[in-house]
């Protein structure tokens, strides 16, 4: 049952990440950072915007190495529900009209992508190659959430701008204020009772299927 339910919170995830993606296209007020990176490579290499995206999700896998990371379920799935997700919202919702229109549909798109990358994440089986950056370079190296999606995206932002992709301002806003906006989100969704962080602590509870209470242990020093 609770597999299920994990399966579940992944394809919501996945899907709200692919129509987060699809509402800040619409906005027109700035594409996201990893589609200017893509831009720009179309600009180097004679390969179509699809190829580009497939080969640079491959290239991105390779630094999960020295950061420890293992793919899993869900960074197969990342990889393939989220396009269709976002095709299916582009077909859905139309172009607004007028500045602050787009403005209002960016930040939705913006909170969604927030919500979708801690609930796809939290679902525990593996993140998508760009988010797996982030999570890698939090728990290898120690930096906050927020700290390291924000230099992932800011990284990017710059290779593809010099590479010759589109920067609007909505990349910036993007780049800056998606770490600060996921770091506080991911804790809530690991806390569903099918979690498996949530399993593994229940079962590591004192007294939990007969097992005795363990000593207590002090506090980890700074």
């Amino acid at each position: 049952m609770f597999l299920t339910l994990r399966f579940v919170q992944l394809a919501v995830g996945l899907f709200l990440y692919g129509a987060a993606t699809a509402l800040q296209v619409r906005a027109v007020v700035g594409v996201s950072s990893w589609t200017v990176l893509t831009q720009g490579l179309e600009h180097v290499v004679p390969w179509s915007f699809g190829v580009i995206t497939i080969v640079s999700s491959g290239v991105v896998l390779l630094f999960w190495i020295p950061l420890r990371q293992k793919p899993g379920i869900g960074t197969l799935l990342n990889a393939l529900a989220i396009g269709p997700s976002a095709d299916l919202v582009l077909w859905a919702v139309p172009e607004p009209e007028g500045l602050l229109p787009r403005i209002a549909l960016f930040t939705a798109g913006l909170v969604l992508l927030a919500v979708a990358t801690a609930f796809y994440i939290g679902a525990g089986f593996g993140t998508g190659a760009r988010d797996g950056l982030m999570v890698g370079l939090h728990e290898r190296l120690g930096w906050p959430i927020w700290f390291a999606r924000t230099l992932v995206e800011v990284t990017v932002v710059v290779v593809g701008w010099v590479l010759g992709g589109d920067v609007g301002v909505g990349t910036v806003v993007a780049a800056f204020a998606i770490g600060p906006m996921v770091q506080p989100i991911m804790p809530l969704f690991r806390r569903f009772p099918w979690s498996p962080e949530r399993q593994a602590r229940t079962a590591a509870a004192p007294g939990v299927s007969g097992a005795p209470a363990a000593p207590h242990a002090p506090a980890p020093g700074p």
